[in-house]
């Protein structure tokens, strides 16, 4: 197993998340690749871990906590690591030690670039990122809201323990209309998908039917709402893990239109 640096040879793979066999991933626009041309002048890193035929099995990202969803000083911040594990594809890369090693990495070039320490969110569900994986590699919880957790591992006494930023504001109901509210980082493209899935759902209306787009990719937007990637349907939060079908969204947006 090798890990290395993300280089042009693998982007397209990297945005896609390893899953170049996914016709859902063409369905999330070019929110991650619009994102990643500015976030990686502002210190965000990519890993990738190579199995011993050269076949990339699985990925980190991560950056200063300062440009991420959660307040912190002066430490790196874990956006995701995943290891492929589909039968699709490249196939199951899981249990090999990937994960491990792609944590590991990130921390020393952490370390290296001067950083007091590491943090992760997890989840605190049997799910992806699970928060009692991050612990079992020495991470604490700091923090928590809802279902996720807020990890981290200082490498030095100095290091002040982050938090969640928390939500300030939520949509709000429009008399009549039915306003359809998708928040938009860009770096996960999971919730790329609901946003585009959401925009078509509600473009697909009359126009009592209204989408509003909120990019969070915007330091200051996301600290106004303390929201990073969330989808509103009047004023209702929508659970979008695992992100629902363009169908569902439509029936959920027709069921509000009903009630006009």
């Amino acid at each position: 197993m090798r890990i290395v640096d993300l280089t042009d040879e693998h982007l397209d793979l990297y945005m896609v998340c390893l899953e170049d066999w996914s016709s859902e991933m063409k369905d999330a626009g070019d929110h991650k690749r619009c994102w990643y041309q500015r976030a990686k002048h502002e210190g965000f890193r990519v890993k990738l871990a190579l199995d011993d035929e050269g076949a990339v099995g699985g990925m980190i990202q991560y950056g200063p906590i300062e440009q991420s969803f959660a307040h912190g000083e002066n430490l790196y911040f874990v956006y995701c690591i995943w290891v492929h594990g589909y039968k699709q594809g490249r196939g199951n890369f899981q249990h090999r030690g990937m994960g491990k090693a792609l944590l590991s990495a990130a921390e020393e070039d952490a370390r290296q670039r001067g950083a007091n320490g590491m943090a992760a969110w997890g989840l605190s569900i049997p799910a992806w990122m699970r928060a009692s994986w991050f612990r079992k590699q020495g991470y604490t919880r700091i923090d928590k809201q809802s279902v996720q957790v807020l990890l981290w591992k200082p490498f030095s006494d100095s290091a002040v323990p982050p938090k969640w930023i928390p939500q300030h504001k939520k949509p709000e109901r429009i008399a009549g209309q039915v306003t359809v509210a998708a928040f938009k980082n860009g770096w996960c493209q999971a919730q790329n998908l609901v946003y585009e899935r959401a925009k078509r759902a509600a473009e697909s209306f009359d126009p009592r039917v209204v989408f509003q787009s909120i990019d969070t990719g915007n330091r200051e937007t996301l600290l106004e709402w303390g929201l990073s990637d969330a989808l509103f349907i009047d004023g209702k939060e929508i659970r979008t893990g695992p992100p629902p079908s363009y169908e569902k969204l439509r029936r959920m947006i027709e069921k509000r239109l009903r009630r006009l």
